[in-house]
């Protein structure tokens, strides 16, 4: 799984058997979301988490392979209250499908 920018690391702790990834830790901090989409689905990544409200305004999502996570917020205080739907989204997605987790 991979976190983009705006995607809190707290919440990587709130998905255990999960191995997660940043963009920034791999070096991918400043790609554009085409670019970040088609790294992630080389190096087989199968699911992005994202906060990127308009990434399915901006890229062509229908020939994706890895699923989008959209988490309609960034504070990690908001995520945190409902950790239980942004796991259940992230258990449930299947290669190429995108979801939004509504946050409170």
């Amino acid at each position: 799984m991979l976190f983009d920018q705006g995607t809190p690391v707290p919440l990587r702790n709130a998905l255990p058997g999960n191995e997660i990834s940043t963009a920034y830790e791999l070096g991918w901090a400043t790609l554009k979301n085409g670019e970040l989409l088609r790294m992630a689905e080389e190096r087989g990544f199968e699911v992005l988490v994202t906060t990127d409200t308009n990434l399915r305004y901006q890229q062509d999502l229908k020939h994706r392979r890895i699923a989008i996570v959209v988490l309609l917020t960034t504070s990690w205080p908001r995520i945190r209250s409902v950790v239980e739907r942004v796991a259940m989204a992230v258990d449930t997605t299947s290669a190429g499908s995108y979801v939004e987790v509504a946050i409170p």
